[in-house]
Order: structure tokens, then sequence, then C-alpha cells
């Protein structure tokens, strides 16, 4: 049976669940794929001598080239046929009379390759999948932590301008300690979310292994109560920090019940006590706001006889996973074509960055943070560079080819050394060349026509030598003037015969200038 390529951030997670002791038949439930898919992954993780937690710190290129080395998974065209015949087969099962024999004969006049009844019966199953009641819920020390935003928010006034700025509370919760974390953040982003949520992980000391939100738009691109599609970004932060994530289902408040009653309890013990008070920065309120919930998790809880800080220092901090030793850093992807001059053009900041020139044309992926950019092809690491914000470029000279190379490298001792390797005279030539009171670059392409007249005359060197003795004799270094020495059959002709005005301008930098 053919499966589709899953996207890194989600292998990530899988790997994770996996390494938690997780089974193939929940990992799939968790991550809303296909049990084949999950089992050829974990067939495939046993061939692969790297640690699993060193496989999810891998940049998701290099990740994908471990486990699809050059052969590409495949979507078989049957499959893609059936998925979107699915709706309709399960619209038309509810009506009377109508069997599964029967549609799957309708199927096959459309798509008479199609799956045989076995297999069609296969993938109806998956879709029809069974609705549970609900049941009572228990909570394992340090196994989840429930968030979502207030639906209420609050306010501070800006200094600067008088204007009312109404913020957004991040609410989070420990399930099985009932702990709560709260903080304000100008938006509902995804960076603010993460923000919010590193805030929280750093307060309660460690990571749990299941992070459960809300289908807010900062984690969940696109919402379904069995397939939940996350954000890219999300997910690298969950396998930062070594966390799987399974979203609440949409419309189901119950998944998340101790999150959803905490906010009502916030709203008693944080807003209304905070309600006749005024703050002047967001710092200013979450400053109050870490006083009023540290409040609320020392007060005892109700028919128990510990408070929600005494039951998570006493039962649970002991359960959650070590923090990394670094901080998140949030990060974007692109794929964009290198250009001819073998630099990528990263619009959003108006720069350029090298690649190696043997990638010219080719389309690259690019990882890309606040102060990094990492340029994959084929899953592999090409080339890194620092981040920079603004028009310009970013070269490194081991991307060039020599062509270029020459062309970047060159300066006055540039040319006096390769002259070196031909002779005095010219050396001489070369340094009286750059005594011009010119900018040493003018000077360049005369340097470059007397190499290119070196080199037709490399057969007869002594008759370039024999030039370059005149022009020192007369003064003059003008390429025109050495060309036209050169290009002549005989320099037997007396040197007086070759005067010239001089080629020194007056206003030059003086002999002291290269000492």
């Amino acid at each position: 049976m053919s499966k589709k390529t899953i996207v890194m951030s989600k292998l990530k997670q899988l790997l994770l669940m996996r390494q938690s002791g997780g089974s193939n038949r929940q990992i799939a439930t968790n991550l809303g794929i296909n049990k084949g898919t999950v089992n050829e992954y974990v067939q495939k993780l046993k061939n692969i001598d790297i640690k699993i937690e060193d496989l999810v710190q891998l940049d998701d290129p290099i990740l994908e080239g471990k486990f699809f080395a050059g052969n590409p998974a495949y979507t078989d065209p049957r499959y893609e046929t059936l998925k979107e015949l699915l709706p309709y087969i399960e619209k038309e099962l509810g009506k009377k009379h109508v069997t599964r024999y029967l549609l799957w004969k309708e199927y096959l006049l459309k798509c008479p390759s199609g799956y045989r009844f076995t297999q069609f019966n296969y993938h109806l199953n998956q879709q029809l999948v069974a609705r549970k009641p609900s049941a009572v819920l228990t909570h394992v020390a340090g196994e989840k932590l429930f968030v979502d935003f207030a639906g209420d928010k609050l306010e501070y006034i800006d200094r600067t301008t008088g204007e009312l700025k109404k913020v957004n509370v991040f609410v989070a919760c420990l399930p099985y300690s009932d702990y709560t974390f709260i903080k304000a953040v100008e938006h509902q982003t995804t960076e603010d979310f993460l923000k919010a949520l590193e805030c929280c992980l750093k307060h309660l000391g460690g990571c749990p292994k299941i992070l459960v939100p809300d289908n807010l738009k900062a984690a969940v691109i696109k919402s379904d109560p069995y397939e939940p599609k996350l954000n890219t970004v999300m997910e690298d932060f969950a396998n930062h920090y070594g966390i799987t994530v399974i979203p609440a289902r949409v419309a189901h408040p119950k998944d998340k019940a101790k999150v959803e009653n905490q906010v009502k309890i916030i709203y008693s013990r944080v807003y209304a006590k905070l309600r006749n008070h005024h703050f002047f920065s967001l710092e200013e309120l979450n400053e109050a706001l870490e006083e009023k919930i540290l409040e609320h998790n020392q007060t005892r809880m109700q028919k128990r006889d510990y408070s929600r800080m005494e039951k998570f220092l006493a039962d649970e901090k002991q359960y959650l996973s070590p923090l990394p030793k670094t901080n998140f850093e949030i990060k974007l992807y692109a794929e964009l074509t290198v250009d001819r001059n073998n630099h990528i053009y990263f619009a959003r900041d108006k720069h350029h960055y090298s690649v190696p020139y043997i990638h010219i044309k080719k389309k690259v992926q690019v990882i890309y943070t606040h102060t990094l950019v990492k340029i994959f092809w084929d899953h592999e690491l090409i080339a890194t560079h620092q981040r920079v914000i603004g028009f310009g470029y970013s070269t490194k000279k081991e991307h060039l080819c020599s062509t270029h190379r020459h062309y970047n490298d060159r300066n006055p001792d540039y040319y006096i050394e390769k002259a070196k390797l031909i002779s005095e005279s010219l050396v001489e030539i070369i340094k009286h060349i750059f005594l011009g009171s010119k900018p040493p670059e003018v000077y360049y392409k005369t340097c470059d026509g007397l190499f290119h007249l070196f080199k037709k005359t490399e057969n007869q060197p002594e008759h370039f030598e024999k030039a370059c003795k005149i022009a020192l004799k007369v003064n003059n270094f003008r390429y025109s003037y050495f060309k036209s020495l050169v290009e002549q059959k005989t320099l037997c002709v007396e040197t007086e015969q070759h005067k010239s005005l001089p080629f020194i301008e007056e206003n030059i930098r003086g002999k002291d200038y290269y000492q």
C-alpha cells in the first residue's frame, strides 16, 4: 500500500512518541496519520544507526535524507481517486437499501483499475471512525499541559499616547495538580504564543510529555477532528523541547476541561481583583498577574487539604523532563533558485547570499532564523551565512569559481605579485602604473591588458621583455603604446624613436606610497 511522505516536523513528533514508548497504533491516532505509514517509518528507523534524541535535532532536509536516501515515497493514484470519493460513499451508505457491495460496483465503473472489494472496505472503514461517548479522564503527573487564551482581554494605558491597549491573556494548566500559569501578550500571533509558552515552561522548570492547545491559528493551520495540521513553527518548538503536540478537537472543550475551568476561576480571582487598577505598560500588568496567580496557586482547593502549588511541588515537578540548554529560535522556510551569479536573493531582507557555483540555476531549500541563514540542496547543507537585513551581498570566496575569485581578489599587491612571476621589468611597470593619482580600480584594466599581451607572446619572452624595457626608458606605460611595441615584428630600432609623452601624472601619490 503506497503512502504519502509526511513533513519532517511531524516525523519528529512520531519519533518522540516512539521514544516515549507509544505503540504504532497510538502514534497513528495521535498524529492523525495511517498506521501503515507509522509502521513504515518505525521499520526504517531500525536501519538508522542514530539515537532518536539526535535525529530530532537534525535540520529537516538532512533528516529527510536519512529516511529517504534518494528514493522519495510515491502516492498510489488509486488511493487518491478513492479518497476523493469517500465523502460521497459515506453519505450514500446512509441511504436505505444501499450496500457496500453496490457502492463498490459503482466505484469500479468510474475506476476500472481501482481497488478490489477487500481494500475498498479497508479504506472505507478507516473513514467511518466510530463515535465514542465521553469518559472520565484520569491524569498522570507531568504528562500533559493544557494551554489556551482567555476569551476576555485585559488592558493597559500607553504612557506616550494615552491610548488604552487591550491585550490577550495566555493561560496554561497542568491537569494533574491544577497548577496554573498566566501571561499577558500583545497578540495571538505564533511568535507571542510561543514566547508565552516558553516563559511557562521556564516557570515550571521542566517540560511535560504532551501539549494540548486549542485550535488557535498560532498553533494549528487546519482544524480537523482526526487530522489537525500543526503550524510548522509550532512543531519545531515542540521538537526543540521534546514535547508531543495533540490539539484538542474542534468544539470539544472537555478535551481540555481543566484549563477551561481555570479560565473561569481566573476571571474571579485575577480579573475581578485587578478591575480598579491602572497599568501603564505590559510589564506592569504581567507583574500584577504574577502576584495574583501566585495567590491562586497557594490557595487551598475545595475538598482538598492542599493547594495547587503544594501538589505540583510534591508530586508532579519531578516528573517533568529537563529543559534544553538553549532557548528556542523560530525557524522559517523558503525555496529559492540560485541566480547566475551563484547567489540567492532573499526578498524578505532584500539581501543576496552566496552558494557554491556548481548549484547555479538549482532550487535550494532555505531555513532561516533571526540570526542565521542555512541553505540546503539534496538533503545536504551547502552554505551558512549570518543573516543580514538590508540590500547587499554576503559572499564567501570558496563559493566562487576561479574567474570570479580573480575578479574579487584584485588590488595593487595582487598585480605586483603576479608580475613577479614574469619579470622584474614588468614589476616596475605595474608599480609605476599604480603611482597615478586616480583610484587603484581605474588601473586594473590596464594591468589586465598587459598580462593579456604577455600571454600572446609567451613563446617569445625576450620580445615582451624588450618591450618592457623600452616602456621604462621612455616612461610611457599606456596600454595602447605598450601594445604597439609588442605587435612590432622587431624591436631593434633605437629607443629614441619610441619617445613619447610621460605617462605619470603630475598629481601622484609619490614613491613612498607603497613603501
